[in-house]
């Protein structure tokens, strides 16, 4: 059982998280100050270096925080498509699907670790591979079970897959909501169903 305490501090992160992807997806990371930081969040300035040693901190853990959601929302969406039964070629469908409502959901922080994943000199350089790694890895896995189940060729490179099918998703998510917001995400869904199931070749 979590103390009062902790669910409070936990409860500041998250206000903290959510003022910090706001202003640095709008402004960037150096024109955004700490005072910024804890005046959208309505807590004093404190409050930010009572839970974070610095800015640089705060956004190593803003994206392992933010990671941490997409991956765990993969690993359920999985999960979830294995106890209905279904095949692993369905449980990737339904990552997909996953991923698309993460992105929907959090378009912020989409847009800023997208923009960091191409940036080589930050400070927390390696602790977005690690993250990045940690979501691959979920979608690896899948992949793995499908080649040994025998629904995927054994020829597949599993690693390259895995983070293809990450970057389709975020990629397409993206574009979807920069210039075709009209669209559903059933529609963005389905078309990048029918690229996973390899049907956009028409045989």
């Amino acid at each position: 059982m979590e103390s009062s305490g902790t669910t409070r501090r936990q409860a500041t992160r998250q206000r903290l998280y959510e003022a910090a992807v706001t202003l640095i997806a709008e402004q960037g990371f150096s024109a955004t100050t700490v005072d910024e930081i804890a005046e959208r969040a309505g807590v004093a300035k404190g409050t930010v270096y009572y839970n974070f040693k610095s800015k640089t901190e705060l956004f190593e853990e803003l994206l392992r925080h933010g990671v941490g959601l997409l991956t765990a929302s993969l690993r359920a969406a999985a999960e979830e498509s294995e106890e209905r039964g279904g095949t692993r070629v369905e449980a990737l469908d339904a990552m997909i699907r996953a991923g698309l409502a993460f992105i929907d959901r959090y378009p912020a922080f989409t847009q800023l670790y997208v923009a960091e994943l191409w940036r080589t000199n930050r400070a927390w350089q390696s602790t977005l591979l690690v993250v990045r790694q940690e979501a691959v890895a979920v979608v690896e896995s899948v992949l793995r079970e499908a080649v040994k189940s025998g629904e995927l060729s054994e020829e597949i490179d599993i690693p390259l897959t895995a983070a293809a099918l990450v970057g389709m998703v975020l990629v397409a998510a993206l574009d979807w909501q920069a210039f075709q917001p009209e669209r559903s995400i059933d529609e963005v869904h389905s078309a990048l169903s029918l690229l996973l199931h390899g049907r956009v070749s028409g045989h």
